[in-house]
């Protein structure tokens, strides 16, 4: 079978990283479009061995872009064509149409209760997706969460599949020397009590208020894996709690790396030298991060994290809800270095989320586009 993926960009974030993941363990011959951006995630791909073609997109309006990606899926002779975020789901929809192919599947990552990909939710931002979300063979939800915001939004239940977003668990084992490495190099304190996040530093995210717990917390270090429009602003509300020397702010890593780290840390890394895990952001689609951290051992304290509640009670014990004002932050930081503790084992949700898991189960609805087998409805409640 011969797929194409069109994303609208590959630098690092939690989507982009996913499909270079997906790509790693789905047995098919595939090539990635991608119309903007080809980062430090596009690098990755093409090092794994998958050919990354960049279309030049000027913005959300070039519409010299369709005919473009027409030409490319009529020129590779595809079976399918899967689209991921947004602007790359209104426009290859569209171009597979056009070029002929009736295979489309589409993975929506980013809808959100408020937003989608970090813009507001809008009449027309919703008219332009349902409008070409019927282009499409089916759409792909992430969890849960995300398939009934679908069916709310107006996407009919029965071209609604659910995938899990995934990670190669075993990577994140918990490793005592890269945890002593990584502090070393980082300049972290061997007995310091770490908090971690991971995520994009974006007003969404919320880390300021991360930083401002941490600030109250004695003798704490935060530690944030990420990068984005807010670091200047994170790092001036950190001095402003007199905390500077005390918060860390690591930049972005591409997970896995597109070579060998030659000394730099990697995210099992960064992972292994966090005593806690924290995800302050309100409004998430998955929660990939708050896995990665279970499956490292750490224990998860989150805002919101669909991964985690949509799954059975028990099957992640080291995960935590909370609130997310500073003042509830603070208590929960208090009472988790009050119990630290050894590494967690993995629990049965980072198992769950295995990236093999759920590059079987896209390749059945693969099967299913391109050879017509009858696929089971989700249930949208």
């Amino acid at each position: 079978m011969k797929v194409l993926h069109v994303i609208t960009g590959l630098g690092i974030g939690g989507a982009e990283q996913q499909l270079r993941l997906l790509l790693r363990h789905l047995p098919v011959q595939s090539r990635v479009v991608t119309l903007t951006n080809p980062g430090a995630v596009a690098e990755g791909i093409e090092a794994d061995g998958t050919p990354v073609t960049h279309l030049g997109m000027t913005g959300n309006r070039d519409l010299g872009a369709l005919p473009r990606l027409t030409r490319v899926i009529r020129q590779g002779g595809y079976d399918l064509v899967h689209t991921h975020l947004y602007r790359a789901c209104v426009y290859g929809r569209a171009a597979a149409r056009l070029a002929g192919v009736r295979s489309v599947i589409a993975t929506e990552h980013s809808l959100g209760d408020r937003q989608i990909e970090g813009r507001p939710l809008s009449a027309g931002t919703r008219a332009l997706y349902l409008a070409s979300e019927r282009l499409g063979t089916s759409t792909v939800a992430v969890s849960p969460s995300v398939a009934r915001r679908l069916a709310a939004w107006g996407v009919a239940p029965s071209r609604i599949r659910m995938v899990p977003n995934g990670i190669e668990t075993d990577r994140f084992a918990y490793d005592p020397r890269a945890r002593g490495m990584t502090r070393a190099a980082l300049g972290l304190p061997a007995d310091a009590f770490v908090v971690g996040g991971v995520g994009r530093l974006a007003a969404g995210k919320r880390f300021d208020r991360l930083v401002r717990a941490v600030a109250s917390v004695p003798e704490a270090r935060l530690l944030l894996v990420g990068e984005g429009d807010r670091r200047a602003e994170l790092l001036r509300v950190a001095a402003e709690c007199g905390a500077a020397d005390r918060v860390l702010l690591a930049g972005a890593f591409a997970d896995p790396p597109a070579h060998p780290p030659g000394g730099r840390p990697d995210l099992p890394g960064l992972l292994a030298a966090m005593d806690v895990f924290v995800s302050t952001s309100p409004d998430e689609t998955f929660g990939l991060a708050v896995v990665e951290a279970l499956a490292a051992g750490l224990p998860a304290l989150y805002v919101a994290c669909p991964a985690i509640d949509d799954l059975p009670p028990g099957a992640a014990p080291g995960a935590r809800r909370i609130g997310g004002s500073v003042p509830e932050l603070i208590g929960a930081l208090l009472e988790a270095r009050g119990s630290r503790t050894e590494r967690l084992p993995p629990p049965e949700a980072a198992r769950r989320y295995d990236i093999a898991h759920s590059a079987r189960k896209l390749l059945s609805l693969y099967d299913q586009a391109v050879h017509g087998t009858p696929v089971p409805v989700l249930p949208a409640k």
